[in-house]
Order: C-alpha cells, then structure tokens, then sequence
C-alpha cells in the first residue's frame, strides 16, 4: 500500500515564515486601527482643532480607496512584493508625520498616507498568499487574519489609552513605528520565496483599465470624502450638506460601475456575484456596527467605556467563525458562504431588539455576537472565492475589486444612516430603522449567495468596465 501523502501544514518549513510574518503585519495594522480612534480625540483637543476631527477622520478613507485600485494595478504588473514593501514604507512615514505633528495640517497628511499604506498592503498581502501558498492552506490563514484582530479588538483601547495618559499620544503613532521593523524582519523570508512577475513589464492589463481605474478611483475617493464630512453638518447647514450627500452618493455609484466587474450591480453569477456579496455584508455588518456604541449610550444608559467593552466581543465571535471555516469540513465555500449569510442576518435580526429599551439589553448583545459569527464565516471565504476565481494576471485587481465594494458600499450605507441620525431626534425609532435596513440588506446577501457559482466556467476573469 503506498504511503499517505501528508496534509500541507501553514507551520511547515515552507510556509512558517509566510504565516508568522503575515499575522504580525495583520495584527500590526489591527492594532494601529483601534489605537487611532482611541488617541485621535486627545490629539485634537490638544491642538484646539476639534472640528478638525471628523477630517482626520476621512482622509485616510478617501486615500484607501485610490490605494486600492492602484494596489491592485500594481501587483498585477509587479507581483505582491513592490506594493507591501511601498505600503510599509508608507506606513512608516505616517507615523513619523503624525507623531511628531507641530499641527493639525501635519496630521492630516499623515492619516492621508496611512489610508495610501492600508489598501497597498491590504492587496499585496492578499496577492502575497494566493501565489505563495497552496489553495488548501488559504482558509487556515485567513483564520489566523482573523484571530490577529482579537486581541487588538480586546485590549487595544485599553493599552492606548494608558500610553495616551501616561506618556502622551505622540507615543501611540512613534510606537508603532518601532513595532514595524521586527515585523518586517519577520516576513522578509516569504518575500524571497515569492517569483517577480514574468515579463520586463508584468503581467499586461486589459482593456485599457490602467487608463480608467485611477481616474475613477480617486472620483469613488472625493465622493467617500464629501459624505463622510456631509453627515457632521446636515443638522447646522442641512440644505448645502443634502446636496453634498446626494451628489457623494450619486459619484459613489458611477465610480463603483467603473472599478467593480461588469455585472456586480445585477448580481450576475460568479466573480461579479462574489463582489457584490462583499458589497452586501460591508453595508449591513459594518453600518450597524458603527451605531451600536452610540446607541447603547443614548437608548440604554451605558457610558462610552461600557459600551466599547460590551461591543468587543464581536471579534471573538469574528475569530470563531473564521477559525470554524477554515478546518477541513469538507463543505463547498458556497455553502459556507450561505451557512455565515444566514447567520449574520439571523444575529442582525436579534440585534435590533436593542432599539427597544424596554428589551433586556443582553438580548441584543447575543444577536450582535451571532452576527459577529456570520460576518466570520461570511468573509474569508468571499475572499477564498475571489482567489479561486483569479489567475496571476488579474488576482490583484480582483482583491482590489472586493475591497473596494466593501469600502463604498460602507460608506454610503453610514452616509444614509447618518442623515437619519442628523436630521431626527436619535431615539428608537431612528435606530429600529438603521437596525432592520442592516438586516434586510444582509438577507438580500443570503437569498443571492448561490449566484456565486458559475456553473458555465471554472475560472472566472476579471470583467472592469472601461471608460469612454
């Protein structure tokens, strides 16, 4: 009889490297995310410069989205490696600029290029695993992506306000900085084992999309920017701030049927069907997500510590769910797929009890912890499927394209919800209404998530609309 051919292990010779340095650099920039929100308050306050805040806040969201489109032009040219070795450098002069900011002007431009840094790295470190590691591997390693989040989601407030107290919010951002260099050490070994590109050039791009994505990137980028401003002034200068938004949105959409494959916006099975979904969870999970605290503080009473810690259990749920699709089940990702879609709108669902003061808050909670367990069955494997459906030339793109619906979708499901906020009373009413609008386009996630198998390709190509 002959010998069993042993399983692939992320712990192997091979892949060890690839495995601690990746999870170091995920959980280097889950760290620096929670930390943000923590310091950035102080650090406004301290240059008196407090309605420069929700600024600081856009900037980076509007770099992330042009960083992703040429993320994922670049890898496709390039390989993985010119783009995270950019986004580290990138990353590493953000911090400098804001940590040692005379200003408010120094620190915007550096929240600008630390959103340049996220999306280089977010598609290199992607491209990174789908041609270094063999497809089995993929789902194990997104479970570690998502167990590096945890203990930032966990104690990263915590740990940034003792440095923000006890040595100055300078020290938040320079830290950083120095954790970055054994972070880099430590994936400097899957680097070398990662071919270049063939070609002088790379792998080409068709269809004329290295002339039309960048132009309608950094349209997709003015539009996040305009609505993620808009909503702070709609109850002070609503007419001008309406307009705002309604002309955000209406460039969120156009530059979204540019960037996104052909198909996207009608669901159409497999790669465009995928990115939709991306689309579909960004919207629901992340624009409920980011109302919880604030309406646990004004409906229930908790204060702003209690109800960060309460919400912080979500990661751990993330985690489960990603560490529960990646073990060898032995399932189809579809039905992976529509098994975390079913559950996060389930959750979503229990969730919105919260809006009810009269409803025991605990109650709420286990529905926002459930959907925490679909959001980690749903997302690791949206991104298995897009790998799966991507070849060396276009892997990079595609990424980009998932992130991207993620990204804008996000942005204008806050966009909508924040003008309901502006522009009523924030009661229950208003949240019941954000509540059920995440849950409904959570469901309409899970009654189309069987569109993302195409049954007439095994591959499917990357399809981005061109201008002109």
């Amino acid at each position: 009889m002959p010998a069993r051919s042993s399983s692939p292990s992320l712990f192997s010779r091979d892949h060890l490297p690839l495995a601690i340095g990746a999870v170091a650099l995920v959980t280097l920039g889950a760290f620096e995310n929670r930390a943000v929100g923590t310091a950035l308050p102080t650090l406004v306050r301290e240059f008196d410069a407090v309605s420069s805040f929700g600024l600081a806040t856009a900037a980076p969201i509007a770099t992330y989205v042009v960083s992703l489109a040429l993320a994922g032009l670049w890898a496709d040219r390039s390989g993985p490696v010119p783009p995270l070795r950019a986004g580290a450098v990138t990353f590493a002069v953000a911090q400098v600029l804001v940590g040692t900011a005379a200003g408010m002007p120094q620190v915007i431009a550096g929240r600008l290029l630390s959103g340049l840094a996220e999306g280089l790295i977010d598609v290199g470190i992607m491209v990174l695993i789908a041609r270094a590691l063999p497809e089995a591997l993929r789902p194990r390693m997104f479970s570690l992506f998502a167990a590096a989040w945890v203990l930032p989601s966990v104690v990263g407030p915590f740990l940034t306000g003792i440095v923000t107290e006890g040595v100055g919010w300078r020290w938040v951002f320079l830290g950083a900085l120095a954790v970055l260099v054994p972070v880099w050490l430590l994936l400097r070994p899957a680097l070398r084992t990662v071919p270049p590109s063939a070609g002088a050039a790379g792998a080409p791009v068709p269809g004329g999309a290295s002339r039309s994505v960048l132009p309608w990137a950094f349209v997709a980028a003015a539009s996040v920017f305009g609505l993620s401003l808009a909503g702070e002034h709609l109850s002070a200068e609503t007419v001008p701030a309406v307009a705002i938004v309604v002309l955000g949105a209406a460039g969120t959409v156009l530059a979204a049927v540019r960037l996104l494959p052909r198909g996207t916006f009608r669901v159409r099975r497999g790669l465009p069907a995928v990115v939709a979904q991306r689309a579909f969870a960004g919207a629901a999970f992340g624009a409920v997500g980011s109302w919880l605290p604030l309406l646990l503080t004004l409906v229930h009473g908790f204060s702003p510590t209690t109800a960060g810690v309460s919400l912080s259990i979500t990661g751990v749920t993330w985690a489960v769910g990603s560490w529960l699709q990646g073990r060898d089940h032995g399932r189809p990702p579809a039905v992976v797929l529509r098994a975390g879609l079913a559950t996060m709108t389930a959750g979503l669902a229990v969730t919105t009890l919260l809006a009810w003061p009269a409803v025991p808050t605990v109650i709420g909670l286990l529905g926002w912890a459930l959907a925490g367990l679909g959001m980690g069955l749903t997302s690791p494997v949206l991104s298995l499927l897009i790998l799966a459906g991507s070849d060396r030339t276009n892997q990079g793109r595609n990424v980009s394209a998932g992130q991207l619906a993620g990204s804008l979708s996000t942005a204008a499901a806050l966009a909508v919800s924040g003008a309901a906020v502006a522009l009523t009373t924030p009661g229950p009413a208003t949240f019941a209404g954000i509540l059920v609008a995440g849950g409904v386009v959570a469901l309409g996630g899970l009654l189309t998530a069987g569109r993302v198998v195409d049954d007439r390709t095994t591959a499917v190509e990357a399809d981005v609309a061109p201008v002109g």
